[in-house]
């Protein structure tokens, strides 16, 4: 079972002691997972607890709103993921200006020490924390020397050994901004190797157009308040896992259906198998859903006509059964 708690006031009096970081861990991508082993290793070896500490909203959408990143995945998404790496705990905490405004000083003691009773803090070389980001790996080790818990340095996680590259061929250093940038391209294999695992997105299927059920390929729309980063406009080969749980392989369109002159962008899934014997009663309108993107099959283009979308959509269904077939 793992904790999470929403502010420090919620940390039971006698947890700990504990092992801790702190990040925005937007993606839980390769690198994270790699601070995160470190942390749990650690605890278990003196016989602490694994606690990690994020915040919500992204420090960002508070601190510059107009050019704060599109974020990979919801908090749902995310907690799950750091959920599924072996923590104890996780502390939620709301990011505000009031929390900015804290010293590095009284932000380490009222958090790590107050409530977490931290003995270990885990922390990247160039972790920045404190009002105005002023404390970094140096003022860490000073209030480690001060309030009594020792500090462990994870270095950078980079591709070596992985096929995980920039532009240039040179190894990488595993970063959501990476993982921004290929969704970006709709790249969705690239960011599914420095995630880890196929990007998601996680919404409601609500009712659209009905123009894929009227040419015989039914989908499933995501509402627009969906959760996780849209990749490029294009036709992917993926998953939809119901609310159940259960997977099904999917041919996902991701754009504004240019054939028919849309002008909204929509990410709708059209399950491959469906169960023949009941496909009027496979409704998934109003379910929660999951949309994993495994590869991108090609661009959105406009075709002339329904009769040519068709036989295209054929074509994209077939390349994507056998695709996911392969996995």
């Amino acid at each position: 079972m793992v904790y999470i708690w929403n502010d420090p006031s919620e940390v039971p009096a006698d947890f700990g002691p504990s092992v801790v970081t702190f990040g925005n861990f937007d993606g839980v991508h390769r690198g994270h997972q790699q601070v995160l082993s470190q942390l749990t290793r650690t605890a278990r070896l003196n016989g602490a607890r694994a606690v990690a500490i994020t915040f919500d909203p992204h420090p960002a959408l508070i601190h510059r709103p107009e050019s704060a990143p599109e974020l990979i995945m919801g908090l749902p998404d995310k907690l799950e993921a750091l959920g599924e790496l072996g923590l104890d705990a996780i502390l939620v905490m709301k990011y505000s200006l009031n929390l900015a405004s804290l010293t590095p000083e009284e932000f380490v003691r009222q958090v790590f020490v107050d409530s977490l009773h931290a003995s270990h803090v885990v922390i990247g070389h160039d972790s920045r924390f404190g009002r105005g980001n002023s404390g970094d790996l140096e003022t860490m080790k000073e209030l480690g020397g001060k309030f009594g818990f020792e500090v462990q340095v994870i270095s950078e996680f980079g591709s070596e050994g992985y096929p995980l590259h920039d532009d240039g061929g040179r190894d990488r250093r595993c970063s959501s901004t990476w993982v921004r940038e290929a969704l970006q391209e709709g790249d969705v294999a690239t960011a599914a190797a420095v995630l880890g695992r196929p990007h998601r997105m996680r919404g409601e299927v609500v009712h659209g157009a009905a123009r894929g059920r009227a040419l015989g390929f039914p989908t499933a729309n995501l509402a627009h308040e969906a959760s996780g980063f849209i990749p490029a406009d294009g036709i992917y080969a993926g998953w939809l896992v119901d609310h159940v749980g259960t997977r099904w392989p999917a041919a996902i369109s991701v754009g504004s259906n240019p054939t028919f002159d849309g002008v909204s962008r929509q990410v709708e899934a059209h399950v491959i198998d469906r169960p023949q014997e009941s496909v009027e009663d496979f409704d998934l309108y109003g379910q929660t859903v999951i949309v994993e993107f495994v590869q991108r099959l090609r661009g959105m283009v406009a075709y002339r006509g329904p009769e040519a979308l068709v036989e295209q959509m054929r074509l994209d269904v077939v390349q994507a059964h056998d695709l996911l077939a392969r996995r």
